[in-house]
């Protein structure tokens, strides 16, 4: 597979929240995304994990180049280092499938990551239906919009005790402000947009409660990455 940068792409430099944590949102990030959904639509989505509330597979290997060369400049500005080594310790296409009565409770509130700082998550839309993009979070109670270890502790026994109380969150995607949570910035599923986001910030996908369509073709299939950075040698 051949892949280039779209021609016209376009980059905008955001902040998140109080703690005003980066956020990139680049549109018409690939020249020919229709192949990257026909390419996903030949592939079998198969692969699960914990959290992720759908099927997978490893996006194709010119994807991968093309994010780690093309992109370099961007992504180091977002973590905010001058200089360094970009590796992808994933990229995957994903097509949410849970149903909301299938549902675990990790999967109902937004999450982080990763607890380190230094890495970045992104996010690449591949539908063009309505179908919700990607909303970052405050928690309420500790106030935290991002979690390093240093918040772990604290985050996790406050929410074992919101999770045994009448607050706990019931069956279902989040998808804007809760009790526990405050969406504090939200961007929309855009056909070829990419949001690059650091990877300890609280965030979930805006995803109504409805059956999720299991076809790429027509469902919530976007390509999924975590980027990690090192000192360069």
């Amino acid at each position: 597979m051949n892949l280039d940068l779209h021609p016209d792409l376009r980059v905008r430099q955001l902040a998140i929240g109080t703690e005003r944590a980066p956020l990139l949102v680049i549109d018409n990030f690939v020249a020919n995304a229709e192949a990257l959904v026909a390419d996903a639509c030949a592939r079998p989505l198969t692969v699960r994990s914990r959290y992720f509330p759908g099927i997978r597979a490893e996006a194709p290997p010119a994807y991968q180049q093309l994010l780690l060369t093309r992109l370099k400049s961007a992504l180091l500005e977002c973590l905010g280092m001058p200089d360094g080594t970009l590796t992808l310790s994933m990229c995957h296409y994903s097509l949410i499938t849970t149903p909301v009565q299938e549902l675990v409770p990790p999967q109902r509130i937004p999450h982080v990551d990763s607890f380190a700082k230094s890495g970045l998550a992104t996010i690449h839309y591949l539908f063009k239906a309505n179908l919700g993009g990607t909303a970052f979070y405050r928690h309420r109670r500790t106030g935290f919009e991002s979690i390093d270890e240093a918040r772990r502790a604290q985050y996790a026994r406050a929410l074992d005790q919101e999770h045994s109380g009448p607050a706990a969150p019931a069956p279902g995607y989040i998808n804007g402000s809760t009790d526990l949570f405050e969406q504090i910035a939200k961007q929309d599923g855009v056909f070829n947009r990419m949001l690059v986001y650091r990877r300890n910030v609280l965030h979930s996908g805006c995803i109504e409660d409805s059956v999720p369509d299991p076809n790429p073709s027509t469902g919530r299939l976007s390509i999924n990455s975590f980027i990690d950075w090192a000192p360069a040698s």
